[in-house]
C-alpha cells in the first residue's frame, strides 16, 4: 500500500498529515520553514508521495485548521494506525484522545487512568514519541503542578504553550486575572 502526505497552512504554520490507505500513519506540527518540514517528512516517511487532501484527509485538514483557529473540535475519531504502536503507547494515546479542547491532564493522572500510578515518566516518553501530534493531543498533558513538561515539536515548550493558548486550556492551578471570583456581599448603602 502506498503512503501519501499533504502539507497545509494553519494558524501556527505549515502542518502535515501522512496516510496509508484509509488511516493516518503520522502528523506533523510546523517546522521552522517549508524546507525543514519537507526534510523531516522525508526522514520519517521516505516512501510517502505528496497528494491532494481529498475525502477523509480533507475533513481532517479542515478539522485541524479549525482547532488551531480556536474552535473546539474533536479530532479523536480520525482513523489512526493505533495497532502499529506498542500496547502501552496505544493506551496512553487513547487516554490523550479523550481529553477535550480546553482541558488538560498531568502525566501522573494519565498513568493513574492506565492503572499504573508509577508510570508518569513512561507516559511522557510515549507522548514524546506520538506519531500524530495535534490529533492525539499530547499538548494537553502537563507535568505536575501545571508545569508544561516537554514537547518534541519544533519550537518545543513555546509551541506547546501556543497550542494550549489556542485551546483556551488552563495551565496552572491558580485562577486567572479575569476569571470569575465568588461575589462578596456588600453592606447596603444608607
Amino acid at each position: 500500500m502506498s503512503q501519501h502526505f499533504h502539507l497545509f497552512q494553519t494558524a501556527i504554520g505549515l502542518c502535515a498529515l501522512v496516510w496509508e490507505g484509509e488511516r493516518f500513519i503520522g502528523a506533523q506540527l510546523p517546522e521552522a520553514d517549508e524546507a525543514a518540514a519537507r526534510l523531516r517528512l522525508a526522514r520519517r516517511f521516505p516512501q510517502a508521495q505528496e497528494a491532494a487532501a481529498e475525502g477523509f484527509v480533507g475533513e481532517a485538514v479542515a478539522g485541524i485548521r479549525a482547532l488551531l483557529d480556536g474552535e473546539k473540535r474533536d479530532l479523536s475519531k480520525l482513523p489512526l494506525t493505533l495497532d502499529q504502536v506498542s500496547p502501552f503507547h496505544r493506551k496512553v494515546y487513547e487516554i490523550a484522545l479523550a481529553i477535550p479542547p480546553g482541558e488538560t491532564l498531568t502525566y501522573g493522572e494519565v498513568a493513574r487512568r492506565l492503572g499504573e500510578p508509577g508510570a508518569a515518566r513512561a507516559v511522557g516518553v510515549a507522548l514524546g514519541q506520538n506519531p500524530w501530534p495535534i490529533i492525539v493531543p499530547c499538548h494537553r498533558v502537563l507535568a505536575a503542578g501545571g508545569r508544561t513538561g516537554g514537547f518534541s515539536a519544533d519550537g518545543g515548550v513555546s509551541t506547546k504553550l501556543r497550542i494550549l493558548t489556542i485551546d483556551k486550556a488552563r495551565t496552572d492551578t491558580e485562577p486567572g486575572l479575569f476569571e470569575a471570583l465568588p461575589l462578596v456581599a456588600r453592606p447596603a448603602a444608607r
